[in-house]
């Protein structure tokens, strides 16, 4: 006995430690030195990470590439954001909570970079589980440095988990729609969301992480990118779960058609780029630079005339027409998901009065028709295919995330208490804010570790019509149940009932 227990001491103490205890990890783009900070002393950082070449002169407007090998990479700092503008409008956003949606590093083209923090000299023995998490913007902005999307304090709390955020190219430079690309070819963001992808599986074994638990998690544009990946990529999905929040491939939002190219073309025919020529088009586009380009999509933007609209367009490669034609068919990654919204989605989104908020009827109509119904549907579709769904609505409306008394759970508002910044600004948390972000925290981690069986062993359960789904951070109660029905009965299948209200 004595003998069998000693070879069992010796085959533990050889079993690999798979926390990062080195700031130098060997990537595909070669290795790369991070950091740690004294904010989160646990937590090693790996910053501004290419994955890509970069897409600029003759590669601007094409499909994103593997980065190739460099000799060292200093991944000790964020690397630029993808071309972006700050409208001059007054909104919750832009207003009242920066912290959600405007990148602090400078502006760029070369701007495909990974971030990846993970936790320092912990005690993990396996591989640890990966969220990937893609920004949402509409997909005319975001970044990687947003403030309140860096996971950092998250993973101290933890120590069991590893978070990749992926930097996409967003408005003209992702989504163009030029008559002188591909039709294959428009979706540039999506692609390099992909992209990032495949180098996240290739690599982040190399910083303690699991390749076969990859969850992959995004909120608004970055939840419809999710769910377009979820139909895009079902022979070889990478991942092995998906959080979908605030967003769904059923958000109506961007093109039907490739057919328009007008708006590209306006842009060029401003540069004095006109041309009948498509490829003569674009080529002189890509002479104009970056910061011009978005210099007047601001101005026009700020002009108050009609924006012009850069958004992932049908291409039947990475966005179809018929998803719940797909969905009903099983043509999707069939993965199991969290999908939920916020109960004040639309507040957001209507015209802005500080005092006095908006309008509640129009706003109800936006949380219905943008969020709610969309998800409702895509809930059914799931279950109709006996795919795991499980199914939130956050209801938490705490000062320093929402400091206007009408704002509530507005669209986004979930995402510091997720993250763990939901303190960084604006006052300290409360204990019961805190109570909610942990749970919503373990509710993430449980579900990355294990997608079918970890939300049920919190006593989550998986969707079924008579079940019940649950209701986060709602009026003093960390998480309670709420029936299925409730989300539903506000809804005829995607689309909101007439004069219905969401709930609770």
């Amino acid at each position: 006995m004595v003998i069998v227990l000693g070879l069992l001491l010796a085959i533990l103490q050889l079993q690999p430690a798979y926390a990062v205890s080195s700031l130098t990890i060997e990537t595909t783009s070669g290795p790369v030195t991070g950091l740690i900070n004294g904010t989160t002393p646990n937590v090693a950082q790996f910053l501004g990470i290419p994955y890509a070449e970069p897409p600029v002169r003759e590669r601007r407007w094409l499909p994103s590439i593997l980065k190739s090998r460099e000799d060292h990479i200093d991944a000790t700092r964020f690397g630029q954001n993808c071309p972006q503008f700050e409208g001059n409008a007054s909104n919750i956003w832009n207003t009242d909570a920066p912290e959600f949606n405007i990148p602090g590093n400078p502006k760029g083209e070369n701007c495909l970079f990974a971030n990846v923090w993970a936790p320092w000299n912990s005690n993990n023995t396996e591989k640890l589980p990966v969220i990937a998490w893609i920004y949402g913007g509409g997909f005319q902005s975001g970044g990687g440095d947003v403030e309140y999307q860096i996971p950092s304090r998250w993973i101290e709390r933890s120590q069991k988990h590893i978070v990749v955020g992926i930097n996409y190219r967003v408005n003209i430079f992702g989504f163009p729609n030029a008559a002188g690309l591909n039709g294959s070819n428009q979706n540039l963001g999506l692609l390099d969301q992909r992209l990032g992808m495949e180098w996240v599986r290739s690599n982040i074994a190399n910083f303690g992480g699991d390749p076969a638990r990859i969850t992959l998690w995004g909120q608004s544009s970055g939840a419809m990118s999710v769910d377009y990946f979820n139909f895009a990529y079902p022979e070889d999905p990478i991942v092995s779960g998906l959080i979908i929040t605030s967003g769904s491939a059923l958000l109506p939002l961007g093109f039907d058609t490739i057919a328009d190219h007008s708006n590209f073309t306006y842009v060029a025919n401003h540069f004095s780029c006109n041309s009948s020529t498509p490829q003569i088009e674009i080529d002189c586009l890509r002479n104009v630079s970056s910061s011009a380009i978005i210099s007047f999509l601001k101005d026009r933007a700020d002009a108050g005339t009609p924006s012009l609209a850069f958004n992932p367009v049908v291409d039947n490669r990475t966005k179809f027409a018929n998803f719940t034609a797909r969905a009903l068919a099983g043509n999707y990654t069939k993965k199991p998901a969290i999908i939920g919204t916020n109960v004040n989605e639309g507040e957001g989104f209507l015209p802005y009065n500080r005092i006095y908020g908006p309008d509640i009827t129009a706003a109800h109509a936006f949380t219905l028709s943008a969020f709610l119904c969309p998800i409702v549907k895509s809930t059914s579709n799931r279950y109709a295919t006996g795919v795991p769904t499980f199914r939130y609505l956050y209801g938490g409306n705490f000062s320093n995330i929402a400091p206007q008394w009408w704002e509530g759970a507005y669209h986004a508002a979930q995402l510091p208490l997720v993250f763990g910044t939901h303190g960084i600004v604006r006052g300290a948390s409360t204990p019961f804010e805190t109570q909610v972000s942990m749970k919503m925290q373990d509710y993430w981690l449980a579900f990355a570790e294990d997608p079918v069986a970890g939300l049920p062993a919190l006593g989550w359960e998986k969707y079924s019509p008579d079940g019940d789904a649950v209701l986060i951070g709602r009026e003093g109660v960390v998480t309670q149940p709420i029936a299925e029905s409730r989300l539903e009965d506000s809804c005829d299948g995607e689309n909101p009932k007439p004069g219905a209200s969401p709930p609770p």
